[in-house]
């Protein structure tokens, strides 16, 4: 069980449009204590200073990528078990497969819908409350 109004989310995507979707897609559920990050390295900088309960991060970015960025969540003690939903626009197996074995929590396909985002949320977190 998660109280949506206490949980605090991080977008890590470098494409400004997609944030503000999966933001305004989290304010509809009620979940308004939002981080964002423009790539994996500067995700990395904002969580070493303020953890947060879910991390919802594309696959394809500069810098660090989804995929860096998961491993090195899982590298670091204080944020080692945080939730971590990897976004992405394609089907592609191979990246599924290596962020599964890197222990992703979940996947969200662009474009997401209310629905499918809080099915996603609960599915790692219980039901939003």
């Amino acid at each position: 069980m998660a109280f949506k109004s206490q949980l605090k989310v991080m977008i890590v995507d470098d494409q400004r449009t997609s944030r503000m979707l999966i933001r305004d897609a989290l304010d509809q559920l009620g979940i308004s204590q939002i981080t964002m990050a423009v790539d994996g390295e500067e995700a990395l900088k904002m969580l070493m200073s303020a953890p947060c309960h879910i991390i919802i991060s594309d696959f394809n970015m500069p810098k660090v990528d989804g995929l860096q960025l998961l491993k090195a969540v899982r590298s670091y003690p204080p944020t080692k078990k945080t939730p971590f939903i990897i976004l992405t626009g394609r089907g592609d197996r191979e990246l599924v497969q290596k962020a599964a074995a890197l222990g992703v929590n979940n996947f969200l396909v662009k474009p997401i819908s209310v629905p499918v985002l809080q099915k996603t949320i609960e599915a790692v977190v219980g039901k939003l409350q």
